[in-house]
């Protein structure tokens, strides 16, 4: 059986929403809800908080055999990048067959997402699989602005189907769930690469949370989902 690691990054500084990681969503940390989908998953081996915050790290040890790694300072920046920070992990803990990415900012996504986007990668046997949701609004209906004349460009050149529901799909990453092979990661030091394959979720449960707004209407959706259940 292939070992994973699923890793959650909680950086303490924020300036869309200070210290969101912590903040209350639905009587929870933020943070807790990855825990939780990440525990409740059948193919995490073992679940990493990474932390630069005494506070993070403390909510992810009330989660018993959830493992904490403190992160440094010059990892705990605006400028470093999602990589550096997850060879730091690798560094740590370099014995796990696979990496899991999950963002605390996805809390929407359920062990259920996670669980499918595992079953897909290793059924197509591939290296990478990220989560992506469709495109609203679509492409199609993008222009840029032409910098010397300031007129208008499709952003699709070509001719547009005349109806919407013939126009093309496109996706965008929703930043839920990043998978990797551990060997494979370390030598591109990205999950996007040319033979990265994608696992769809809904867009109705692709929120990430960057903004105040995006926290209200994280909130709003998970009560009404509560409602339902009851």
């Amino acid at each position: 059986m292939s070992t994973f690691l699923a890793i959650i990054p909680a950086r303490g500084g924020s300036k869309g929403v200070p210290e969101k990681n912590k903040k209350l969503l639905c009587k929870k940390p933020l943070i807790s809800w990855t825990i939780e989908a990440a525990k409740q998953s059948k193919y995490v081996t073992d679940v990493l908080v990474s932390s630069d915050d005494p506070d993070i790290l403390e909510i992810a040890k009330t989660y018993e055999g959830v493992i904490t790694l403190e992160r440094p300072a010059h990892l705990a920046t605006d400028t470093v990048s999602s990589s550096e920070v997850l060879l730091h992990v690798i560094e740590n803990y370099p014995n796990y067959d696979y990496m899991i990415w999950l963002q605390p900012t996805s809390p929407l996504r359920t062990n259920l997402h996670i669980d499918e986007a595992v079953t897909q990668l290793t059924n197509q046997k591939a290296d990478f699989c990220v989560s992506v949701t469709e495109a609203e609004p679509s492409p199609y209906l993008m222009y840029k602005v032409d910098k010397k004349n300031g007129n208008c460009i499709p952003l699709i050149p070509k001719p547009h189907p005349v109806r919407r529901q013939d126009y093309e799909s496109y996706f965008l990453l929703n930043g839920a769930i990043y998978i990797g092979k551990t060997e494979c990661f370390k030598q591109t030091k990205t999950f996007l690469t040319e033979d990265t394959i994608f696992y769809q979720m809904p867009r109705s449960l692709s929120y990430d949370i960057d903004t105040q707004d995006d926290f209200e209407l994280c909130e709003f959706v998970m009560k009404k989902e509560l409602c339902k259940s009851n």
